[in-house]
């Protein structure tokens, strides 16, 4: 864990996460612990919050998580929290180019999470489909053995998105305009390619 250690800032967290391949689960839904991380190379949304949330509790910060929650069966998108000056930030892995980091800029989390709205859309039909979040998470809850663990640490992604959500959308859903041509071009690109060895 001592390279966590290094990373001491929340852009230092953020470029590591994004200097490491994303995990396509080749083999297999996978909940790794930071651990199996490291030592694997890989990592999808859920676990580089876990090693992010772990990086900021090493430096002295509160290890937060963010689940993003979708309609239908679209995947979730998970998020560690960070704060600067009474300010909110993200910092996320992903294989796209729309839901990624953000700067400490956000007075709410509220504020946040609407930065992700607009270019959370499907890559088929466009439609826009984040429609509510999370509390901030605290991993201090779990301890600490789960850091270290051999195990797929799937209570902990269960017990995230079972807990308290908060609407996105109340008002004015049937008015949301599909993303467009250009924007769907764009949701298409992608960092990490699934036939890339190393993912």
């Amino acid at each position: 864990m001592a390279v966590l250690k290094k990373l001491t800032t929340p852009i230092k967290i953020q470029n590591f996460l994004d200097a490491t391949p994303l995990n396509w689960e080749k083999k297999g839904e996978t909940c790794m612990s930071p651990r199996r991380v490291l030592r694997e190379n890989k990592m999808h949304c859920f676990e580089g919050g876990l090693l992010a949330g772990v990086a900021m509790w090493l430096n002295g910060e509160k290890p937060l998580l963010l689940d993003l929650k979708t309609q239908g069966d679209d995947d979730d998108h998970v998020v560690a929290l960070y704060q600067i000056n009474d300010y909110w930030g993200a910092i996320s892995k992903t294989n796209h180019a729309t839901l990624r980091f953000r700067d400490p800029v956000y007075k709410t989390i509220r504020e946040l999470v609407l930065s992700y709205f607009h270019e959370y859309f499907t890559d088929n039909t466009g439609k826009k489909i984040l429609r509510s979040y999370s509390l901030p998470f605290n991993l201090k809850r779990f301890g600490i053995k789960w850091i270290t663990s051999e195990d797929d640490l799937f209570y902990i992604a269960d017990t995230l998105d079972k807990s308290s959500h908060l609407p996105i959308i109340k008002k004015n859903l049937g008015l949301l305009r599909k993303a467009d041509k250009m924007e769907l071009l764009a949701g298409r690109l992608i960092e990490w390619k699934k036939k890339n060895p190393r993912t």
